[in-house]
């Protein structure tokens, strides 16, 4: 079973049904979620994502942390799996922080940590990020990780009324 761990500043541990109103904050937030999938503004909207936080642990499609500065119990941000499909050993990463974080390099640092848990601990071969075109600082933290550019899907969804890009990145387990 998954369960948190450290990194030289961060402690990260499993997102639990009380972190709601942490998620809420962040995924209410317009700055946080321009270039994200969801975003909901009030409790009863984001139950939804604490459905799919639980959901991916129960049917084995994935695993998200919530994450502090250690010696804090004040979460900053979050990030974990989805899509994970076993049988091909990959699954999907994803990423946010709280903007009065920003820039400090947060996300890169808690993203190393559990992309080694997931080559390491889960049995992944493959990780693979989606971002959404013009999302120019999650493809630096990914570059910066080592994640490889693979294709850009030109306006292959609609959202808020507009075609967006979908930018794909991957890095593969060491051999």
């Amino acid at each position: 079973m998954h369960s948190g761990f450290q990194t030289e500043r961060l402690q990260l541990r499993l997102v639990e049904p009380s972190d709601v109103e942490f998620i809420l904050q962040g995924l209410s937030d317009e700055r946080v979620t321009k270039y994200y999938a969801v975003h909901y503004d009030t409790m009863e909207a984001v139950e939804e994502q604490m459905v799919f936080y639980e959901q991916l642990i129960k049917e084995g499609t994935g695993v998200w942390w919530a994450f502090s500065l250690k010696g804090s119990q004040e979460l900053i941000g979050a990030c974990g799996f989805s899509s994970l499909e076993a049988e091909h050993r990959k699954a999907e990463i994803g990423f946010w922080l709280l903007p009065s974080y920003w820039g400090k390099g947060y996300i890169p640092e808690a993203a190393a940590a559990i992309i080694k848990y997931g080559f390491e601990q889960m049995n992944l071969n493959r990780i693979e990020a989606i971002v959404e075109g013009d999302n120019d600082q999650s493809e630096r933290v990914l570059l910066k990780l080592g994640f490889e550019y693979e294709g850009r899907l030109r306006e292959c969804e609609i959202k808020n009324g507009q075609f967006i890009d979908l930018i794909y990145y991957s890095i593969l387990k060491e051999k």
